[in-house]
């Protein structure tokens, strides 16, 4: 008998008509399709799975155009990246070293980082001049560092603990925005623009009360004014540190603009949103719905990309999100997640051609009692559990679930 093909999961952003649906990521009388495995026939029927689904399994035997990209999780789209950047010369940027490497380069890397980041809204505050050489001379390492292995800089900044949202946040969000420039394909030059942009885009918030960016409760129509004010008074400050070009500017400038023209100051919408400053939108929007703020609590990973997912078209172009869930995965290094064995971890690391088959440190055992020693399973060559069960992700947590909270955990 010929042996059978098991199915191959996939994120919604990657279906083509002609695959065959098996299963999905949920049960089927959860969503309002009426047979149980169908056949994609067109974009709608893609629409219509995303408006319900993650990912899900395809059945390659079953389907009716057998793509060699179905036996490895794909990189960018070529041709839309084409698109994005017409007149610039895109890259393939592969890693170059192990997470256990960088993750030695990167710590001090971020640490230098976290500093300045630190100094530069200090002083800020204090209305001192932002020093554009300080934050260039901090940025590059930390760009050289993704470059080699974004694993390393996610990894870390999700475990990195601070009492001050809006520096950390501008630290977080400009990792996931290299994160996504290096899986476009940019150069470095770029890489570090976007960085700077990224880490920049909030400064105004340094001028504007404590307790008005801290507060808890919903916010008036006359504290929201105020609040988008942030974004002509930072543009107007490091346009008077100088030594910033205008991609920067951009960046800063139109971060808050959203794709259908609901964003602000200026409701810019679609192609008229610089391209760099809409990257710079998605890296923010994603790190500050992962994250714990002052009026909001941290969501998981897959439920971000869900949003995210389910944004796109409205708040941010829909090809950038497919490209984006593609540059991060499912299940980013920080991610907690629960296994079909009952067993807890985090994810530690991908494998950009197995994005499901993550590194994981095991945090708690089968019956969620914590582990006196944490032990890293690679599910790439650990398929299965003690008992022959097959072994998989089958939850990504909220953060805090079981108590855990990594900031507080010796990892």
């Amino acid at each position: 008998m010929p042996k059978s093909i098991a199915p191959k999961k996939l994120l919604i952003g990657e279906l083509k008509p002609g695959m065959y649906v098996s299963s999905l990521d949920r049960p089927w009388i959860e969503t309002p399709f009426l047979m149980q495995g169908f056949l994609i026939t067109n974009e709608q029927d893609i629409e219509d799975i995303g408006k319900y689904c993650l990912f899900v399994y395809i059945d390659t035997a079953a389907s009716v155009s057998q793509d060699k990209d179905l036996a490895a999780d794909k990189g960018c789209n070529k041709e839309t990246v084409r698109q994005l950047f017409p007149h610039r010369k895109l890259r393939a940027h592969s890693d170059s070293n192990s997470i256990d490497v960088e993750l030695r380069k990167a710590r001090p890397i971020l640490e230098t980082f976290t500093r300045t980041v630190s100094s530069i809204f200090n002083n800020a505050h204090q209305h001192a001049p932002i020093d554009i050489a300080e934050v260039r001379l901090a940025i590059t390492p930390m760009v050289n560092s993704i470059i080699r292995n974004p694993d390393a800089c996610i990894w870390l900044t999700r475990l990195r603990k601070s009492d001050d949202y809006t520096y950390q946040h501008a630290i977080s969000a400009s990792i996931w925005a290299v994160a996504l420039g290096r899986h476009l394909g940019l150069p470095k030059a770029d890489l570090q623009t976007l960085a700077i942009g990224v880490t920049l885009f909030d400064i105004g918030k340094m001028f504007l009360p404590s307790e008005l960016i801290h507060k808890q409760g919903r916010l008036t129509d006359d504290e929201f004014t105020l609040i988008q004010s942030h974004v002509p008074l930072g543009l107007e400050k490091v346009i008077k540190s100088g030594g910033i070009n205008n991609t920067i500017k951009d960046i800063i400038a139109y971060h808050h603009e959203r794709h259908d023209g609901t964003g602000y100051p200026h409701r810019l919408k679609g192609d008229d949103i610089p391209i760099f400053a809409r990257i710079a939108a998605i890296a923010d929007c994603y790190d500050a719905i992962t994250s714990t703020r002052p009026y909001a609590p941290a969501i998981s990973p897959v439920t971000a990309i869900k949003k995210l997912y389910g944004w796109r078209g409205h708040a941010f172009q829909s090809e950038l999100i497919e490209e984006f869930i593609q540059a991060i995965g499912i299940f980013p290094a920080g991610t907690l997640v629960e296994l079909s064995s009952g067993e807890v971890g985090v994810v530690l690391a991908e494998y950009r051609t197995r994005r499901l088959r993550p590194k994981i440190i095991q945090l708690l055992d089968r019956d969620k009692h914590p582990l006196h020693t944490f032990k890293v399973i690679d599910l790439l060559t650990v398929t299965h559990d003690e008992t022959g069960q097959a072994l998989d992700i089958v939850e990504s947590l909220e953060p805090g679930s079981y108590n855990l909270h990594l900031e507080d955990l010796n990892l």
